[in-house]
């Protein structure tokens, strides 16, 4: 299928590894421009490099910079005055249990989580309801409406995603301008994969074995069993990104594996 998305400019922030890189993988696909981001000017190249290597044609750049700040964010923009499409991905996750989460580690999750979304679609927004047309996602997660209890400061800048998302859509009514999330189950990513090994070393199961006692117990609703694949989760962005997802506005796309059971 294609998703028209040839020569539409695209950047995606937190895009080295993980969830992030299969989108802006699947986006150079479908022959939009991409910029790749990541806090280090290595991981940035090595992004690039990768994404060439496994698309030959891409049109794919890289800009390095911490989008935890105020600072870091204008100076992407500064490097990028303006995109059609915007994929907020970005994000951190650690289990921690409440009474230890300090003050300081609620402030980061929000800059990183939440702030770095809000100020690179209040950057972006203006333009591409000037252009008449726009795609903002939030790649959010099932732990914005399932709050874990092992991370509650993880689920609730989750929440605040689709909030934002949703009053962003909001503000666009009339335009050819989109705003979405897209919630993601459990998925096989980079920093899940690390957090799984080690998990599954402690408890000295092999992760095969970790990874089937994590779905009978922890997220015993799920229909897949299984962690998602970061390729999966892209297929679902890019196709909310494309033109053809025009009446999909304001929404929050599950791509869950089935872990949410309500139907709300």
């Amino acid at each position: 299928m294609d998703l028209e998305l040839e020569n539409k400019t695209a950047f995606v922030s937190g895009s080295t590894a993980g969830i992030g890189l299969a989108i802006a993988r699947r986006l150079a696909r479908e022959g939009a421009d991409v910029t790749v981001n990541g806090r280090t000017e290595e991981r940035v190249e090595k992004a690039v490099a990768r994404i060439k290597n496994e698309v030959p044609k891409a049109r794919i750049h890289g800009i390095a910079g911490d989008l935890s700040s105020e600072q870091g964010c204008a100076a992407v923009v500064r490097q990028l005055p303006q995109v059609d499409v915007l994929v907020n991905n970005l994000g951190i996750f650690e289990p921690k249990p409440f009474e230890r989460i300090t003050d300081e580690e609620w402030e980061h999750f929000f800059a990183v989580n939440v702030l770095s979304g809000v100020r690179l679609s209040r950057a972006y927004l203006s333009g591409m309801k000037e252009r008449t047309w726009g795609r903002i996602v939030f790649i959010s997660s099932e732990s914005a409406l399932q709050i874990p209890a092992e991370m509650i400061h993880y689920g609730t800048t989750k929440t605040a995603q689709l909030a934002i998302a949703r009053g962003l859509a909001e503000t666009c009514a009339g335009t050819r301008v989109t705003v979405n999330s897209v919630l993601p189950g459990p998925t096989a990513s980079e920093g899940v994969t690390q957090f799984v090994g080690q998990l599954a070393q402690q408890n000295k199961m092999s992760p095969e074995e970790f990874e089937k006692d994590f779905f009978q117990n922890a997220r015993p609703t799920s229909l897949l069993q299984r962690f998602l694949e970061p390729d999966e989760i892209a297929s679902v962005v890019a196709f909310v990104c494309s033109p053809l997802a025009a009446a999909i506005n304001g929404a929050s796309v599950r791509a869950d594996g089935g872990v949410i059971k309500s139907l709300a």
